[in-house]
């Protein structure tokens, strides 16, 4: 069986919270800016650029930030991030019926890979840098057959590609407000992926 399916990054296969509050506090305190480490940890997914402008950073310092965040981030964060419950057994049963994994993520890739390879994680193929619906572009370029995230924007963006919409509630978005997104299937964690997996394509 040769099927593709992606996965979002942060909060579906992936822990960062810890890293994330400690680099954002980080970023705040050496710019001399109220960013809030808790508060961007609590709420992952939308892009870093849309996070800053949500703590009133000034327009012109965004690409200034975006690119000392990107450098503090492999020593901050990705050394304290962990894999979620089920995120390495989800990506073994994709290959292991003959499919292909595809991680696509808001996140800045060479960062992403840093995270995949130190928790050594199955992926095929990473794509970086899309969020919601612009994540359709990487899902239909690589043919996804679903894509499994764990926010809103995940749910618009699977949609979008014509994909099945699987969600996972080990982020911010409850399952109430997932399913009425349009997911088409809400997990707790990735841990009910194997089975659903076989099910749906086996």
């Amino acid at each position: 069986m040769c099927i593709t399916v992606g996965f979002d990054l942060d909060m579906t296969l992936i822990d960062p919270r810890p890293g994330m509050v400690a680099v954002m506090n980080a970023l705040g305190a050496e710019a001399g800016l109220p960013l809030d480490g808790e508060h961007f940890a609590a709420n992952l997914g939308p892009p870093l650029e849309d996070s800053l402008r949500g703590f009133e950073a000034p327009e012109e310092r965004i690409p200034e930030l975006v690119g000392r965040f990107r450098e503090l981030y492999p020593e901050v964060v990705v050394p304290s991030t962990i894999a979620l419950p089920g995120a390495a057994e989800a990506l073994k049963a994709v290959r292991a019926a003959g499919g292909r994994t595809l991680v696509v993520t808001g996140k800045f890739a060479p960062n992403a890979r840093r995270h995949v390879e130190a928790l050594g994680l199955e992926v095929d193929e990473l794509v970086g840098e899309l969020w919601s619906t612009r994540k359709a572009v990487a899902l239909k370029e690589h043919d996804a057959r679903a894509y499994v995230g764990d926010h809103l924007g995940d749910v618009r963006g699977a949609r979008a590609a014509g994909a099945l919409a699987v969600a996972v509630t080990t982020g911010p978005c409850t399952r109430e407000e997932l399913v009425a997104e349009g997911a088409d299937v809400v997990f707790a964690s990735l841990v009910e992926f194997p089975d659903w997996f076989a099910r749906t394509f086996g």
